[in-house]
C-alpha cells in the first residue's frame, strides 16, 4: 500500500511538472530575432508586389517638397532580402528616372543622358528619407536583433502600446545604419517606432509607423514619419497606398534592363 501511495505521488509531480512546464512554453516571450521576423512580415508582403511611396517634406510645420515614386518590389529566392524597382511618377522634372535596388547594390537611371550610376543607400532623397528608406527591406535578414526589455510607448497616433524593445546590430558593414532601436507592439508585432544610428552612435533620425489599415491581407503601416536627429522641426512623411499583388519580372530587376523598361 504505501509503496503504491509513493508511485501516486510520484506520478502527481511528474504530471504537475509536465503541466507547469506546458505553461511557462505557452508563455515564453518569442526571441529577439523571431520578433523582428514577425515584424518584417507585418511591412512586408512574403510575395511580389506594387504599390505608391508619395515623400512629403516639412520644414517647422509647412510643407516643402513632394515626391512620388512607384516601387515594384519580390523577395530574392535564395536570401529571402527584397530586391526593389522604383519609378519616379512626380514632380515632372524626375517623372521617368528610376533606381534599382539589387542584391547589395543601389543604380540610379536617368532616361535623359540614359547612364547609370552606383548610389549609396544612406544619400537623401526627400528630405530625411533616404535612398535606402523607400526600398523594401527584411530587417531580420541584416541585422543581429537582442532584447532589451519590454516598454509602454506612444505611438505615432498618441497611443499607448505595451512594446519589445530591440537593439538590432548590422551583420554586415554595407547596411543602411550601424545600429537601431525597434518598438514592436507586443500583442500583434506591429512596428511602433525605431530610432536609428550612425557608427559614431549620433541619433540619425526617428520614425514611427502609423496609420495601420488591411492592406493584402494584414494590417499594415500605410505611413510612416521620419524625424531628424538633430532638428525636430525637418519632418518627412512617408505615405503608402496603392497595394496590389503583382508579378515582378526578374528582368525589371536588373542593371542592365533599366533603359528598356516601360511601366505597365
Amino acid at each position: 500500500m504505501q509503496k503504491r501511495m509513493m508511485q501516486l505521488r510520484m506520478a502527481h509531480f511528474l504530471w504537475a511538472m509536465a503541466t507547469s512546464l506546458f505553461v511557462a512554453s505557452a508563455h515564453a516571450i518569442p526571441s529577439a530575432q523571431d520578433i523582428l521576423a514577425a515584424s518584417d512580415a507585418v511591412r512586408n508582403p512574403d510575395f511580389p508586389f506594387g504599390l505608391t511611396n508619395t515623400l512629403i517634406e516639412y520644414r517647422n510645420g509647412k510643407q516643402t517638397d513632394t515626391s512620388t515614386l512607384a516601387i515594384y518590389s519580390k523577395a530574392d529566392a535564395s536570401g529571402g532580402q527584397f530586391r526593389s524597382l522604383i519609378r519616379f511618377v512626380a514632380p515632372a522634372r524626375d517623372a521617368g528616372k528610376l533606381m534599382l535596388y539589387s542584391g547589395r547594390d543601389l543604380w540610379f537611371y536617368d532616361p535623359t543622358n540614359k547612364a547609370s550610376i552606383r548610389l549609396s543607400p544612406q544619400q537623401r532623397l526627400l528630405g530625411q528619407a533616404s535612398n535606402g528608406d523607400v526600398v523594401t527591406v527584411n530587417l531580420a535578414k541584416d541585422y543581429q536583433a537582442t532584447q532589451a526589455g519590454e516598454e509602454d510607448m506612444q505611438d505615432g497616433e498618441k497611443k499607448m502600446r505595451h512594446c519589445y524593445k530591440l537593439s538590432l546590430s548590422a551583420l554586415t558593414h554595407d547596411v543602411n545604419y550601424h545600429h537601431i532601436e525597434i518598438w514592436i507592439d507586443t500583442s500583434n508585432n506591429q512596428p511602433v517606432k525605431s530610432r536609428f544610428y550612425a557608427e559614431s552612435g549620433k541619433l540619425l533620425k526617428t520614425a514611427y509607423f502609423r496609420k495601420f489599415e488591411k492592406q493584402l491581407g494584414q494590417d499594415r503601416p500605410t505611413e510612416t514619419v521620419i524625424i531628424d536627429g538633430l532638428d525636430t522641426n525637418w519632418v518627412t512623411v512617408m505615405r503608402f497606398s496603392d497595394w496590389v499583388k503583382r508579378d515582378v519580372p526578374d528582368a525589371w530587376l536588373q542593371r542592365d534592363y533599366l533603359p528598356r523598361f516601360k511601366p505597365e
